[in-house]
């Protein structure tokens, strides 16, 4: 592992994760340079249809699979002639005769909750031409992102968010706005929004794309083709680009404002040192969000005192008192996923019931194990109580996975099949920090 002063002398290159087939080294150099602050970028649709950046996206959209779009081809059945069809989609964007299709709508549940949430899936040709404008446009918009913006960039995540949200609170930041933006995704105006992408980007033809695919519509299967008239569907390759890209102007005003914001996509906080500071921040969030044409959830935008033993959720967790946890709508939908693997009639061996629930509780755990302690040992006692009424199903009886059936399966019973204990990782979690604090 490298010391702090060799890092300092060997930075990690910021640009590692662009396409080099888009950006060259001058390219790359342009953007990290300080002149020209509203430096705009021509000639850029050539470098979306270059077949090495066709090539590259559509390996992405492989890799990430997903379903078929309105014309029902699939991955596997583009794979079979993936060449010839690449290089048809180059011609078409060359000649300006490419048109994005609709996306397919579906419906799928929003974790924890009996609503559904719109997802929108392009045809895979579509998602090919997005991934490359994304590879053309993303380096660009990324040199002006807000240090405080973690969600779909490269190189952060949730975990970064939630350790700068730690040590906010460590400092004593304890007033908090937490925010919720209302069908954030589906209601930001493409007008504003082609706005901030044509200030960067001045590509006639490459604009067109962009717009072509906010213009595209929705197809549903109970009501045809609708008009997309707001909005940017998720689902689609580009899409969290153009979210962040809109959003970037209020990240920038809450930091000009002196405001700790944390964002990840649509949700963020902006946790402060007293009451007042708390009520001029929203203050200015509800100014800038009227201002672009979005709407803060009524109910679910609030204020929070941490130092009255109030709390807030964010990205999973459940912040309160110093310390954190799952909030509720994470654990329900574990056990929902629990329930689902260890059906009482499920026919599969017992082997590959643990295998699949091991699998389950380890990403569970790698994301969740810096809850505190008492978070794991009711998740475990749930996932044994539903094991044991599974087995006592197959032994012909109809009793829960208590009483007996805890006596003839104890905890170690289990323990010696190989079943994943959440209280037993994070137990060796302890562990190894310790000993790196030696």
């Amino acid at each position: 592992m490298p010391s702090p002063a060799e890092e300092t002398q060997n930075p990690p290159d910021r640009w590692s994760w662009v396409e080099r087939s888009v950006w060259t080294e001058r390219m790359l150099s342009r953007l990290g340079s300080t002149e020209l602050k509203d430096r705009v970028w021509y000639t850029l649709v050539d470098k979306t249809y270059a077949a090495a950046n066709l090539r590259s996206a559509y390996e992405k959209v492989r890799a990430n699979r997903g379903g078929p779009g309105v014309d029902g081809q699939t991955l596997e059945r583009f794979a079979e002639q993936a060449g010839p069809k690449l290089e048809r989609l180059a011609e078409e964007l060359r000649s300006g005769r490419y048109r994005p299709q609709p996306v397919r709508r579906t419906w799928i549940d929003k974790a924890g909750s009996t609503e559904k949430r719109p997802l929108g899936i392009p045809a895979v040709r579509d998602r090919i031409v997005q991934g490359a404008v994304r590879h053309v446009l993303e380096p660009i918009f990324e040199a002006e992102f807000a240090e405080h913006s973690y969600g779909f960039r490269p190189g952060r995540g949730a975990k970064d968010a939630l350790r700068r949200v730690n040590d906010l609170v460590r400092m004593g930041y304890a007033h908090v706005v937490d925010a919720d933006l209302k069908s954030y995704f589906d209601t930001i105006p493409h007008d504003k929004l082609m706005g901030l992408v044509k200030s960067r980007a001045a590509d006639g033809r490459l604009l067109a794309l962009v717009e072509g695919f906010l213009k595209a519509g929705v197809m549903e299967a109970t009501q045809g083709w609708q008009a997309s008239e707001l909005g940017t569907p998720q689902g689609g390759v580009i899409s969290p680009m153009l979210a962040n890209l809109y959003l970037n102007p209020l990240d920038h005003e809450m930091a000009r404002q002196g405001w700790e914001m944390v964002r990840y996509a649509d949700d963020f906080v902006i946790l402060c040192r007293s009451a007042a500071d708390a009520e001029k921040a929203l203050e200015g969030v509800r100014a800038w969000v009227k201002e672009a044409g979005l709407t803060l959830h009524p109910t679910k935008t609030r204020l929070v005192d941490l130092s009255r033993g109030e709390g807030f959720d964010f990205l999973g967790y459940h912040f309160e008192r110093g310390r954190k946890w799952p909030r509720k709508k994470s654990l329900e939908k574990l056990k929902e996923t629990i329930c689902e693997q260890t059906g009482r009639t499920d026919g599969r061996s017992f082997r590959a019931i643990i295998a699949k629930l091991n699998r389950t509780l380890k990403g569970w755990f790698e994301y969740f194990k810096h809850s505190v302690k008492w978070t794991f040992e009711p998740v475990d006692g749930f996932v044994r109580r539903r094991l044991r009424s599974l087995l006592e199903k197959r032994r012909g009886y109809t009793r829960s996975g208590k009483g007996r059936a805890q006596n003839r399966y104890p905890n170690a019973w289990f323990a010696r099949r190989g079943l994943y204990s959440l209280s037993t990782a994070y137990d060796v979690e302890v562990m190894i920090a310790a000993a790196r604090r030696r």
